[in-house]
């Protein structure tokens, strides 16, 4: 949808800084250029009707280039609201191993669906269990919508199922936790560089690996608010530092976007719950081959195929 008083209003140096629209900005001023010459001309009572049409025309490609700008200007402020990066976080909580393996699971279901959709991703960080299973792990994902297809993903996660260590046959339940936090490009926040405290580290792997001798592992703590981020992909340290800050500025930008959200309006208290991670929103029940999403009240079933990777109707089902 066009934004009329932004046309009304439309001031082409106020995008000239912008490298997504200099171009066109650029191309929007030589034809106005070449449009003042040609008004000159039109002066001239001979040449009136010759050039009437050049006027025409400059007009037309005028409006068509101040389209392109703004359409480029609008999704700008969409991928702003709903970036196309993403960090996505798991947790092993209550259940001990079994939550670890859940968590492992809940991962790859994420990742499995991610390529599906032609998005990317990569390992940040993770810290393993004895059985293979995710203390923690934390990944970057890449791909159009990626936020705002699973940004409602974020919260408690609940497994009901016989584990494979359990010999009695009883059903346990166990929990694992999942944030979903956006990659802003825009940070407006100010982080002072005493109010990160900077930790390193081997990483973790396999013996003997080159990667291991070195302490390139990195791990940034926001001292005020005690929020931290862990980078182990990049083989040196000083890359990860930078990966690491730019993931920790962005969560800081969200903490602060959603304060000053709740400052005017109480956003949080809605269908889908508050997105805490502390909040159970869904329950993954194996015996009775059922995924329940609390905060919609809704039931899917097949859920051998649900951990597939297949949870478009799941998420799906917070856009209708």
């Amino acid at each position: 949808m066009e934004n009329k008083d932004i046309k009304n209003n439309f001031n082409v140096i106020d995008y000239l800084e912008n490298q997504k629209t200099k171009f066109l900005v650029e191309e929007y001023q030589r034809l106005e250029e070449v449009e003042k010459e040609t008004r000159e001309l039109a002066q001239d009572e001979e040449m009136a009707d010759l050039v009437n049409d050049d006027l025409k025309s400059l007009e037309k490609q005028k409006k068509e280039m101040q389209n392109q700008i703004l359409e480029i200007i609008e999704k700008e402020k969409e991928e702003e609201k709903f970036p196309n990066e993403l960090v996505l976080e798991v947790r092993a909580g209550a259940g001990g191993d079994e939550a670890s393996l859940f968590a492992f699971q809940l991962a790859e279901m994420y990742q499995r669906y991610a390529d599906k959709k032609g998005w990317t991703y990569r390992k940040l960080s993770e810290s393993l269990n004895e059985l293979g299973g995710y203390k923690e792990a934390s990944f970057e994902f890449k791909g159009l919508d990626c936020y705002r297809k699973l940004r409602f993903e974020t919260g408690a996660h609940r497994v009901q199922r016989i584990p494979t260590t359990e010999k009695m046959g009883r059903i346990h339940t166990s929990t694992a936790t999942v944030a979903i936090m956006p990659i802003r490009k825009k940070i407006t926040i100010q982080v002072k560089s005493d109010e990160i405290e900077r930790e390193t580290s081997k990483c973790g792997g396999a013996g003997g690996q080159s990667v291991n001798k070195t302490e390139s592992a990195v791990r940034l703590i926001h001292i005020p608010t005690g929020e931290s981020v862990r980078c182990t992909e990049e083989r040196t340290q000083l890359k990860n530092h930078n990966k690491a800050m730019s993931l920790l500025l962005s969560r800081l930008q969200q903490l602060h976007d959603e304060e000053e959200e709740k400052k005017h309006a109480d956003i949080r208290k809605n269908q889908v719950g508050t997105g805490d991670r502390s909040e159970k929103i869904r329950t993954y029940n194996f015996p009775q081959d059922r995924v329940t999403d609390h905060r919609l009240k809704k039931n899917w079933h097949n859920i051998e195929k649900i951990m597939m990777g297949e949870i478009d109707d799941i998420v799906g089902a917070f856009e209708e």
